[in-house]
């Protein structure tokens, strides 16, 4: 079938693989929601969230309403939220958000990333300096005026308003607001009558590290296996652009 059709089957897979990633992630994130405030997403903020950044990446009805199922259950898994914090080769931090059933494995596993790319695994608030944690939520800017709309949100909290490129390359409008900013700017925002594409709390580095094409590769890496693990939620870095 020749080389076209190879790379096309290559792309898919590799799609498929991290949408598979991305829902593991969200079906964690939606029991961990509704063992905190409940299965009832009008009375369960995160659960709401939750469920709306499902949508975004196209997760499945029936998955997310399994999951909510499945954590309402007396025999369903607790999970705990570590964040684990270390360096890769050439000085790049790494910040890595996890949630596990079982710490111990979670923990070993980590670490063992760390090592063999010659990594280091530090201690807990270690990289404060170099993260700080923010509300990002991104929507369709449409035709809206964006000049006003910052008027109109800096009492929510705003801080930055920008326009970028997502994967698809189709343009989105992001907003990050202080991390105990989100429910109010989340409030503004529906008032407003803007849906979001997604809303979420993430690690915003402070300062970047200047690394070369092939120190960045060593780099990426680390991160790539932590993102294959399934313990792993999300992963966090410094590097320049």
């Amino acid at each position: 079938m020749g080389r076209a059709f190879e790379f096309r089957k290559e792309r898919k897979f590799k799609r498929w693989a991290k949408m598979a990633v991305q829902f593991t992630r969200l079906g964690k994130e939606i029991v961990m929601a509704v063992k905190e405030g409940g299965g009832h997403p009008e009375t369960n903020s995160r659960l709401r969230t939750a469920m709306q950044n499902a949508k975004a990446v196209n997760m499945p009805k029936d998955r997310v309403e399994a999951a909510i199922k499945r954590a309402v259950s007396k025999d369903s898994s607790n999970y705990d939220e570590i964040v684990y914090e270390g360096y890769a080769p050439h000085g790049v931090a790494i910040l890595v958000e996890t949630a596990t059933d079982n710490t111990n494995r979670t923990v070993a596993n980590v670490r063992s990333y760390f090592t063999k790319v010659g990594g280091t695994l530090g201690k807990t608030g270690s990289l404060d300096f170099i993260f700080s944690r923010k509300s990002v939520f991104t929507f369709d800017p449409g035709d809206r005026d964006l000049e006003e709309l910052e008027f109109e949100l800096i009492d929510a909290g705003l801080e930055d308003l920008f326009v970028e490129a997502n994967e698809e390359g189709k343009d989105v409008a992001v907003i990050h607001t202080a991390f105990e900013d989100f429910g109010k700017m989340q409030t503004a925002l529906a008032a407003l009558g803007i849906e979001t594409i997604s809303a979420k709390l993430e690690r915003i580095p402070l300062s970047t590290a200047e690394v070369t094409e092939e120190q960045a590769a060593d780099a990426l890496k680390l991160i790539d296996k932590l993102e294959e693990d399934d313990d792993v939620q999300a992963v966090y870095h410094n590097m320049a652009e």
